[in-house]
C-alpha cells in the first residue's frame, strides 16, 4: 500500500447544500480540499480518535473526529473503498474504522444525545439524523418545546427552516428545568452571534464600497460588526475565506477585500465580499481594550495593546490576527504603465483587474474572484468596438464565461505572459502574432504557428482597403482645400486655354503683375490625383457555361434519397436531410470515398447518355431543316433513285416501288411553279 490515497468527487455537506471536492489520506494528515470555494480542511493524524464508516444517500460516508472536538463528514465513496481505507488508518493511524449502522425506522420519538458540536438522535442507539449545531441561528423555548431555526444557503432549491423538539418533563431532577438545560446545550455551539461584552476596538466611518455607505466597523473576538445609518451586519469569522490587500492604481489608496461564504445579505441582495477603501495618508493611533497579559497570551505577539501606523494596515493587521488567516497581495505582474493591476471593464462598469499568484480579482462592481484550478482556459479577443482595446475572456471549468473587455492593447504582452508563466490553456496562441503586426514591443514565442486569426484580419484589410481607394484620394485633396484656388484647378483641370482666356479678359494686366500676385500667394504643392483603381466588377455567370461539380454527399444524397424514403414512410423534406446529415457521418472515411467514386462514375455515365440523347436530337433537328421538302421529289430524282436501286438488285433482290401517276403529276406541277418564281 502506497504513502497515501486519493478519492475525486467526495462530497460534503454544507447547510443543505453538496460540495464535491478530493479527499487524500497520508501518514501526516488528512486534507480535503472544495472545488467550489477551495477552502482545505487540514486534519492532523495525531489528532484523530473516531472513525466510522456509514451507509449515507450518496453511497457510503466516513465521519471523522478529532481530540478537540471537531468532527468531519466526508461522502460519496464506494462500497469497494472500505478495505483500503480500513487497512490505511490501522497502518498510519493506529484507529481502527468501525461500521455504524442508521436507524430507518422512521419514528419520530428517540433520545437526543449532545456530543461535540452534533445533536445525534438516536433511536434504539442507532443514529436517525444528526443536526450540526453551527447550522442553528436561533434557539426559542415554549411549554415543554424547544425551536431550532437555521441558517439559510442560497444554493439550495430546498432548506430546512426550523425543528421542534418535545421535551417531557423530567421526574427525578425537579431543581433543573429540562428544557432550559437542552437550550442552554444548543446555544452553547450554536452560531448565535450575541454581542456580550466589549469590543476588542473600533473603526470609525470607514469608507465601504461593498455594500456601499460607510460604517463604524466594531472588532468583536467571534465576530465582526458593521454599523451603519441604515444596515447592521454581523459577520463571524467562520465565514471569512479570504483576504486581500490591493493597491489602487493611482498608488494614493488601497482595497482591503474580504471574501465571505456564506454572503451578508440586504434584501434580495446576496454580497460575497466586503470591500474598504483607504487613502494611504491617513493615520491612526490604535488601543485596544484589552489587557496587555491577555493579548500576549491570545495573539502571540501578533498584535500588541498600542499600535500606530496607517489606517488599512492596522485594520488588515487587526483582521488577519483575529481571523487567523493569510492577507493575499498582487504577485511579481506589472502593466505598461507599472501598475499592479490592469484597467478594464466588466459588464456594465469599469474596474481594475489583479492578476495574482494563484488566481485573478476584480473590484470592484461586481466582485469576481476566480482561482488558477477552476479556469478552463483564457481566451484574447479582438475588442468589440475599437482595434485600439481587447477583450480578456475567461472560461471556468463549470462552463461559467467572464469578459474583461476595453484593456489597452499595451497591457497585451505583460498579461499574455503572465498568463503563459501560469501554464493556463490559451484558446488563440496565435493572436499576439496578429498583435505583433501592430505593435513592434509585443514579443512573440509562437512564431511557428499557423494563425488562422491573423489570415482572416488580413483578408478583411484587403477587402476594406480596396473599398476605400476612392474615399483616400478624396482626403488628400480635402488637406490642401483652399477655397480661392479651387476654380484654377478645375480651369487647368478641364480647360487647356484657362490662363489665355483670363489673360485676354484683363487685358491691363501685365504679365509681371500676375507674376506678383502669385508670388503673394502661399506656396502650394499640388498633388497630383491618384488614378482610380476600377472597381472588380462581378463576372455574370454564363447561362450556357459548365456547372460547378456536386459534392460527394450530394451525389450520395441523390441517389440515396429513394432508399430513405422507403425505410421511413411519411418522413418530410426537411426530416430527410436530418437523416440523410446523420448517415453520412456514421461513415467511414473509406466508405465515403468508395461511395464517391462509384457515384461519380454513375453521373458520368448518366451524363453520357444524356449528352448522346442531345446530340441524336440535334442531328434529327438539323436533318429536318435541309431535309423540309422530303415530300417534294424531282422526276429526275425517282428515275435516278430507281436506276440505283436496279443496280444493288444483283446482290439482294427487292421489289421496285410503283409511283403513282398522278403524284408523279403533282410533283412536276409543283416544280414547274417553284422555277418559274425563281
Amino acid at each position: 500500500m502506497g504513502d497515501t490515497l486519493e478519492f475525486n468527487e467526495i462530497y460534503q455537506e454544507v447547510k443543505g447544500s453538496w460540495n464535491d471536492g478530493r479527499l487524500r489520506f497520508s501518514k501526516q494528515n488528512v486534507v480535503y480540499k472544495s472545488s467550489k470555494t477551495g477552502k482545505v480542511d487540514n486534519i492532523p493524524a495525531s489528532e484523530l480518535n473516531l472513525a466510522q464508516w456509514r451507509r449515507v444517500c450518496l453511497g457510503h460516508g466516513i465521519k471523522l473526529g478529532t481530540s478537540a472536538g471537531h468532527v468531519y463528514k466526508y461522502d460519496g465513496f464506494r462500497d469497494t473503498d472500505f478495505e483500503k481505507i480500513s487497512e490505511f488508518f490501522k497502518a498510519n493511524y493506529k484507529v481502527e474504522l468501525t461500521e455504524k449502522d442508521m436507524c430507518v425506522k422512521g419514528w419520530n420519538w428517540g433520545t437526543a444525545k449532545f456530543s461535540g458540536p452534533l445533536l445525534s438522535f438516536e433511536v434504539n442507539d442507532n443514529t436517525a439524523f444528526e443536526i450540526p449545531l453551527s447550522n442553528v441561528s436561533q434557539c426559542a423555548t415554549g411549554k415543554n418545546e424547544v425551536t431550532l431555526e437555521f441558517h439559510q444557503n442560497d444554493d439550495t432549491e430546498v432548506s430546512l427552516m426550523e425543528v421542534r423538539f418535545y421535551v417531557p418533563p423530567s421526574q427525578s431532577d425537579e431543581r433543573q428545568d429540562p428544557v432550559e438545560a437542552f437550550a442552554q446545550n444548543v446555544l452553547s455551539k450554536a452560531d448565535v452571534i450575541q454581542a456580550t461584552g466589549d469590543a476588542v476596538c473600533i473603526f470609525k466611518e470607514l469608507q465601504c464600497l461593498t455594500p456601499r455607505g460607510r460604517y463604524d466597523i466594531r472588532i468583536y473576538p467571534t465576530f465582526l460588526h458593521l454599523h451603519g445609518k441604515t444596515f447592521d451586519y454581523k459577520i463571524p469569522y467562520t465565514t471569512v475565506l479570504r483576504l486581500f490587500l490591493l493597491p489602487h492604481k493611482d498608488q494614493r489608496q488601497m482595497f482591503f477585500v474580504i471574501s465571505l461564504d456564506p454572503p451578508i445579505k440586504q434584501g434580495q441582495t446576496r454580497y460575497h465580499f466586503l470591500i474598504l477603501l483607504f487613502s494611504k495618508e491617513e493615520d491612526i493611533n490604535l488601543t485596544l481594550n484589552m489587557s496587555e497579559e491577555d493579548v500576549e497570551r491570545r495573539f502571540e505577539g501578533k498584535l500588541s495593546k498600542f499600535m500606530s501606523g496607517s489606517l488599512y494596515e492596522m485594520v488588515s493587521r487587526v483582521m488577519k490576527a483575529l481571523v487567523n488567516r493569510k492577507i493575499t497581495v498582487p504577485g511579481n505582474f506589472q502593466g505598461h504603465s507599472g501598475a499592479q493591476c490592469i484597467t478594464c471593464s466588466y459588464k456594465a462598469s469599469s474596474g481594475l483587474l489583479y492578476p495574482l499568484e494563484r488566481g485573478f480579482i476584480y473590484v470592484h462592481k461586481p466582485p469576481v474572484h476566480l482561482r488558477f484550478e477552476e479556469i478552463s482556459c483564457v481566451n484574447f479577443a479582438r475588442g468589440t468596438t475599437t482595434t485600439r482595446s481587447f477583450d480578456f475572456e475567461i472560461e471556468t471549468k463549470q462552463g461559467n464565461q467572464y469578459t474583461f473587455s476595453s484593456i489597452e492593447r499595451e497591457e497585451y504582452g505583460k498579461l499574455f505572459d503572465f498568463v503563459n508563466a501560469k501554464k493556463l490553456n490559451i484558446k488563440n496562441r496565435g493572436f499576439k502574432e496578429g498583435m505583433k503586426g501592430n505593435i513592434d514591443e509585443y514579443s512573440d514565442s509562437d512564431d511557428d504557428q499557423h494563425d488562422a486569426y491573423l489570415e482572416r484580419m488580413k483578408a478583411e484589410g484587403k477587402i476594406r482597403e480596396e473599398g476605400n481607394d476612392s474615399d483616400e484620394s478624396d482626403g488628400e485633396s480635402d488637406e490642401s482645400f483652399n477655397p480661392g484656388e479651387e476654380d484654377e484647378e478645375i480651369a487647368e483641370e478641364y480647360d487647356s486655354n484657362a490662363s489665355a482666356s483670363d489673360s485676354s479678359e484683363g487685358g491691363d494686366e501685365s504679365e509681371d503683375e500676375s507674376a506678383k500676385k502669385k508670388k503673394a500667394k502661399k506656396a502650394k504643392v499640388v498633388k497630383e490625383k491618384k488614378e482610380r483603381k476600377p472597381r472588380k466588377e462581378k463576372k455574370q455567370k454564363d447561362a450556357g457555361g459548365p456547372k460547378r461539380p456536386m459534392s460527394a454527399y450530394m451525389l450520395w444524397l441523390n441517389s440515396s434519397r429513394e432508399r430513405i424514403k422507403s425505410e421511413n414512410p411519411g418522413i418530410s423534406i426537411t426530416e430527410i436531410s436530418k437523416k440523410a446529415g446523420e448517415m453520412w457521418r456514421q461513415l467511414s472515411k473509406d466508405e465515403k470515398q468508395v461511395r464517391m467514386k462509384s457515384e461519380k462514375l454513375e453521373s458520368k455515365k448518366s451524363a453520357g447518355k444524356k449528352d448522346e440523347k442531345k446530340r441524336k436530337s440535334a442531328g434529327g433537328d438539323k436533318d429536318r431543316e435541309r431535309g423540309g421538302n422530303d415530300s417534294f421529289k424531282s422526276r429526275e430524282f425517282i428515275e435516278t433513285s430507281e436506276e440505283s436501286s436496279s443496280d444493288s438488285d444483283h446482290k439482294s433482290k427487292s421489289k421496285r416501288k410503283k409511283v403513282n401517276p398522278v403524284t408523279v403529276n403533282a410533283i412536276i406541277r409543283h416544280a414547274a411553279a417553284v422555277t418559274t418564281g425563281i
